[in-house]
């Protein structure tokens, strides 16, 4: 009995050891399931980009309409005179300036009086005027006595003809003295050795070489005068090689002065210069613009073509366009109570409150209508 007993001891130790031996493993094995990185759970992204709203219904939704919209092409470009409407004064007497009546600068009347010039030149022609005047009076006297004889039979008709040939000569030579005259300005009447020098237009005076004292060499010296005609001038622009298909002679073009921020002009395609700037491979453009007394020479203006040919793009209300940190945002909805934020690129301003959307939406493509409404909600 005392031997079962013993046997039966170690029976129950060994299994009392296995018992916790069991248990600590098993505790061991908690211990590293706990330890252990916990599965990824995925959680709907619910930042501003896409966000879920609890009553959708409360944002219309509009679709984006199709929009066929010509691009337009903006360049830089300066107002010059045009060559045509230039007009240089020029004084055909050569001598010293003793008044001046006008500026730079000054818009003047055609007829107008610009300066006074003494002129030796004229003291000779007004020589030439009168010997050319005292030469008709005697050729036709002689012709007239001989023409007399001629009618008596006290003349040949030889001397006749001689006598009206001279007498024509003479007169020749006075129209020819006479135009001298009136070439200089001078009044054949009453002459003086003063010629004044008057304007050939109306315009303005945009440039001047001439001052009071000073000296003209008639059409051997630089012009005293300039005076353009600025009722129509011309805007020149450079335009690069590849934007030429927007270009063509003929067609409109909007010209917007930085001057005159609310004001547009409209002007027409003049030329296209055949040659290209090496350097910067640029075609001189001219557009002919009438000028209601806004542009001045030199004046930098932006021009505006439209022969580009027309793409389609989306339109949709302005009011759905969200201006965030200097960028443009509409809210698409992704399903029915889900919305994102997608970023477009806006383009012109259209009739009944629309806006072009040049990049970033697709023709009919819903969006919200009030997209700071949306945003608000958003935020809070």
């Amino acid at each position: 009995m005392k031997a079962f007993g013993n046997g039966r001891s170690w029976i129950l130790l060994a299994a009392l050891v296995a018992a916790l031996t069991w248990a600590g493993c098993k505790q061991h094995k908690d211990d590293d399931k706990a330890a252990a990185p916990q599965p990824a759970v995925v959680v709907p992204d619910t930042g501003a980009a896409n966000f879920k709203v609890d009553h959708p219904e409360q944002f219309a939704l509009v679709a984006a309409e199709s929009y066929a919209a010509s691009p337009e092409l903006n360049v830089t470009g300066v107002v010059q005179p045009d060559i045509a409407r230039a007009v240089p004064v020029v004084s055909l007497a050569s001598g010293r300036v003793v008044e001046v009546h006008a500026r730079l600068g000054d818009e003047v009347k055609k007829g107008q009086l610009l300066l006074k010039v003494r002129s030796n030149d004229v003291s000779g022609a007004f020589q030439n005027y009168q010997k050319a005047q005292n030469d008709e009076r005697l050729a036709r006297t002689q012709y007239e006595r001989t023409k007399l004889l001629y009618e008596h039979g006290a003349s040949s008709k030889s001397a006749l003809e001689q006598a009206e040939a001279a007498a024509n000569d003479a007169r020749v030579d006075l129209n020819t003295a006479t135009e001298q005259l009136h070439l200089l300005g001078v009044d054949k009447d009453h002459p003086s050795g003063v010629v004044n020098v008057l304007a050939p237009i109306s315009g303005v005076i945009t440039d001047q070489q001439v001052v009071n004292a000073g000296g003209v060499q008639g059409l051997s010296g630089p012009n005293p005068f300039t005076i353009a005609d600025l009722s129509s001038v011309w805007i020149v622009c450079d335009v690069y090689e590849n934007d030429l298909d927007a270009v063509r002679v003929g067609e409109r073009a909007d010209i917007h002065l930085a001057a005159y921020p609310g004001r547009v002009l409209h002007g027409k395609v003049d030329n296209i210069l055949p040659t290209l700037d090496p350097a910067l491979h640029t075609a001189k453009v001219r557009i002919e613009v009438a000028n209601p007394g806004l542009l001045r020479i030199g004046m930098f203006v932006t021009a505006t073509f439209y022969g580009k040919q027309p793409v389609t793009h989306a339109a949709i209300p302005a009011t759905a366009i969200l201006h965030l940190h200097d960028r443009m945002w509409v809210f698409v909805p992704v399903d029915k109570d889900r919305f994102k934020r997608q970023e477009v690129a806006g383009g012109a301003m259209l009739p009944n409150g629309l806006q072009e959307i040049a990049r970033g939406l697709d023709a009919g493509t819903k969006v919200v209508q009030n997209a700071l409404v949306m945003q608000n909600t958003v935020e809070q």
